[in-house]
């Protein structure tokens, strides 16, 4: 089972996201960013493609698509907050946007 994430590490699993452009959501234990694309294709396409990690990793975003951005929000439901797999769900939209 995932563990929400200690004070201890928090840091080395956060601070690279926040260097990505992902932020701390107020009032919530979850981290956001928004992803911008050129069209909606783009946008979509890279959704579709976040889906299939999402589900073999059992591990679901919150998002929300206008035309050629996605906002998303990751947190881990089970525990509360942020766990490990919000940080690898997050690594792995990034590389998928590049």
């Amino acid at each position: 089972m995932t563990e929400k994430l200690s004070d201890e590490t928090r840091g080395p699993l956060l601070e690279p996201l926040f260097a990505t452009g992902w932020e701390m959501v107020d009032g919530r234990d979850a981290i956001a960013k928004t992803f911008s694309f050129r069209n909606f294709i783009e946008a979509f396409g890279w959704m579709t493609r976040v889906a299939m990690w999402a589900e073999k990793w059992d591990h679901h975003p919150e998002w929300h698509n206008v035309y050629k951005t996605v906002d998303v929000v990751l947190t881990t439901h089970d525990v509360n907050g942020i766990s490990a797999l919000d940080a690898k769900l997050a690594r792995k939209m990034d590389s998928l946007a590049e």
